[in-house]
């Protein structure tokens, strides 16, 4: 049985057609594809010509080959657009929606961070301890790693190698998930230089769940997702049966598109195992852009780009990428990629803007450049 918050939700959707170009092995064959679900939230004049433009540019990402895709927006904490293109199941011809919920990948670090950045904030975890005051199953490396240095791909630990990515075994536990690559030589140094490693977030929830006294999932669910209203962010889970969740395709290059290889997330839940909604990933960014969920020197410490301990910034602060748009704008941001799927996170802490892309395939045909454009298409209406 459906939730009456999810019947309400669908009985409130509105739908607009688009003509897209779905491309496929041998060429773009055009049919009409269905964008659906402007957000209610706000819809005057003065969002207007932005929405618009969202919208064609959004189109414009499904003629490229992506299945399914959605796009939000939010502006001051409220949603100002929302919008699915294509297909979240190919096969059933099922529309995707704001609502529908997508493998964000890497987005769940940002994600991990916030819970981190609550237990600092209540003693529970101190930065810069050895990880092992909270994992003491680690193994010593013969060099002090922190939470922060985790949170910050300074550790010194390993991303994936061989075909890792695609695991699909089940693990019972994030600590039987740290195997994989605990007893692993560190590639650098702790602290002298970035390497990106998803395998570092998942040390860091093994962090959070010993200074929490819950499972990682749990406290993520109870503590951060719920709290939030984020009621459609949740793990990957294969097993249970999940309302809207898209189904995933992958592409060889000039290939067609097929599913997705199966994979088990239950590897790395903090490193890239959750789904979300374009919606919620608004709604989350926009609680990061003031004080309140968390307070202000938290977020200073989520948005302040760490050093190597020769002073070097890295661009990347805890659990989110630190840089300039293309325009020269100031913006927080990360992406995420994931066995069929791929998003983009962007927040705007100058206009208090938030957009967020989501979609079905992997290694889909889109730069950060076209997410900059559509949220940005917000901030020059408003200036």
């Amino acid at each position: 049985m459906f939730s009456s918050a999810g019947a309400a939700r669908r009985l409130f959707r509105t739908n607009a057609f688009v003509v897209a170009m779905f491309l496929t092995a041998g060429g773009a064959s055009s049919q009409a594809a269905r964008a659906q679900g402007a957000a209610p939230a706000i819809q005057t004049d003065k969002y207007a010509e932005a929405r618009a433009k969202a919208h064609k540019l959004g189109a414009e990402l499904l003629a490229r080959g992506i299945p399914g895709l959605a796009v939000a927006v939010a502006m001051d904490g409220k949603l100002v657009y929302a919008e699915g293109f294509g297909y979240a199941d190919l096969e059933q011809r099922v529309p995707a929606w704001p609502t529908t919920k997508f493998r964000v990948g890497s987005i769940s670090k940002p994600l991990t961070a916030t819970a981190l950045m609550q237990l600092v904030e209540e003693g529970k975890v101190d930065l810069d301890a050895p990880v092992q005051k909270y994992v003491p199953s680690f193994p010593d490396k013969g060099a002090k790693i922190t939470p922060r240095m985790l949170a910050g791909h300074l550790a010194g630990i390993r991303h994936y190698k061989g075909d890792e990515f695609l695991i699909s075994r089940h693990y019972d536990s994030v600590l039987e998930g740290l195997k994989i690559f605990e007893n692993d030589l560190l590639v650098s140094p702790p602290g002298t230089k970035f390497i990106y490693s998803s395998y570092g977030f998942n040390l860091l929830s093994a962090v959070i769940e010993r200074a929490s006294g819950e499972e990682f999932v749990s406290y993520m669910q109870n503590y951060v997702f719920t709290p939030l209203g984020l009621i459609d962010t949740l793990a990957d889970q294969n097993r249970p049966i999940i309302e809207e969740r898209s189904r995933f395709y992958s592409r060889e290059k000039d290939g067609p598109l097929e599913n997705a290889p199966y994979v088990d997330n239950s590897y790395k839940w903090a490193g890239g195992g959750f789904l979300s909604t374009a919606e919620d990933l608004v709604r989350f960014g926009s609680a990061l852009l003031r004080p309140g969920f968390l307070k202000e020197e938290s977020l200073r410490t989520l948005f302040t780009s760490q050093k190597t301990i020769s002073g070097e910034e890295t661009g990347y602060g805890v659990g989110w990428g630190i840089r300039k748009s293309a325009s020269g704008k100031r913006i927080y941001e990360h992406a995420g990629g994931s066995v069929g799927g791929s998003c983009q996170l962007i927040l705007y802490p100058d206009s208090h803007l938030v957009v967020a892309l989501v979609t079905n395939l992997g290694n889909a045909p889109w730069k950060i450049e076209d997410v900059e454009a559509i949220g940005e298409s917000f901030t020059n209406e408003t200036r």
